[in-house]
């Protein structure tokens, strides 16, 4: 397994920064209800790098926009749950209050910059709004620090660079424009969503190494979500794995890669090819579909497809539980997940 980032978060990382208690979202649609986050929970601590993965419609962009109430209400509905973020409770807060946290306390990286940056300004202008709205700067010194800002996320010629509009930069300058926008306010947090998924392998290498740069660098706490277990092995902390709206194994990325104890997981990890030339024969898939949405789980949602399921997982629906050393947890009957993969 590749190394991951245990050894590169900052010292004095002994506070958690955000605190997340039993979320609940869901969707109103046509059709009914889809129950896309259920009773998730988590905490992040000062200077780590959380990795959250899962196959697509697990609910990782989901829970993550929820916390800072980004998605479009209705359809969606916050039912319940408690985001604890400095001295306030993020569900709790007014809506003016909590644009003062997004953009400068917490911030977000899109999957697909084209769709974030705004064509018609430049990205100048991008980065002096949030400098400008924020922290209160004149004109001069938000065009100051917009120049220090490319040239922190390594754009060359940074002034001219500011007058430039996004069509006219590459897909992986552009991505660097946007982890400059969402740093410009020296956030405590920042949550990229796939931010790597549309690029090449070559651009994702450099955005991913300039990620842990700045990391170093900045101290910040960094929520990454994806579905490429690689890039978590290379760069996480902890890793939080979701299935159907819910946390189903948590815990230190070498812990669970070396041990997962949730067969979604371990199927997962069964999952990625091998570069030692030790390969199957086929490349391993997870049959059958993702669970439907559309009432509260009541049982597990992997049951259908997990190998090992039993009478119970079709009765109860597990809660996570401590596994092991070091906050590893997992939703599991399964008494067999102390094996290695």
């Amino acid at each position: 397994m590749p190394d991951g980032a245990d050894s590169q978060m900052p010292n004095g990382a002994d506070r958690y920064v955000l605190d997340v208690r039993d979320l609940k979202t869901v969707f109103r649609t046509r059709r009914g209800e889809v129950h896309a986050v259920n009773d998730v929970s988590f905490r992040l601590k000062a200077g780590e790098l959380l990795g959250v993965v899962g196959e697509s419609g697990s609910g990782k962009s989901v829970t993550m926009m929820s916390l800072i109430r980004l998605l479009p209400m209705p359809p969606a509905e916050i039912r319940s749950g408690t985001v604890e973020f400095g001295d306030m409770d993020l569900m709790q807060i007014t809506e003016d209050q909590l644009r003062a946290v997004r953009g400068a306390r917490i911030g977000m990286v899109f999957q697909d910059p084209m769709t974030s940056l705004n064509p018609v300004f430049n990205v100048g202008y991008q980065l002096m709004e949030p400098l400008r709205k924020h922290m209160g700067l004149d004109k001069a010194a938000a065009r100051k620090r917009s120049v220090e800002l490319l040239e922190l996320v390594g754009i060359p010629d940074a002034e001219r660079r500011l007058k430039d509009y996004p069509h006219q930069f590459s897909g992986g300058m552009r991505q660097r424009v946007m982890i400059a926008i969402a740093l410009a306010c020296d956030p405590e947090v920042l949550i990229a969503d796939e931010p790597t998924t549309a690029l090449d392998v070559t651009i994702q290498a450099q955005i991913l190494e300039l990620v842990k740069e700045l990391r170093q660098k900045l101290g910040m706490a960094i929520v990454w979500i994806t579905h490429d277990l690689g890039v978590i092995a290379g760069i996480a902390d902890r890793v939080m794995v979701m299935y159907g709206g819910q946390v189903v194994e948590e815990g230190p990325v070498r812990k669970l890669f070396s041990n997962p104890s949730h067969p979604y997981t371990r199927m997962l990890l069964e999952t990625v090819p091998s570069i030692t030339g030790e390969r199957a024969d086929r490349l391993q898939v997870i049959q059958g579909q993702p669970p439907m949405l559309g009432a509260p789980p009541s049982a597990c949602s992997f049951r259908d497809r997990c190998p090992h399921a039993f009478d119970r997982c079709a009765r109860e629906n597990p809660l996570l539980e401590n596994v092991g050393e070091d906050e590893h947890n997992a939703a599991c009957f399964w008494d067999g997940g102390s094996t290695d993969v």
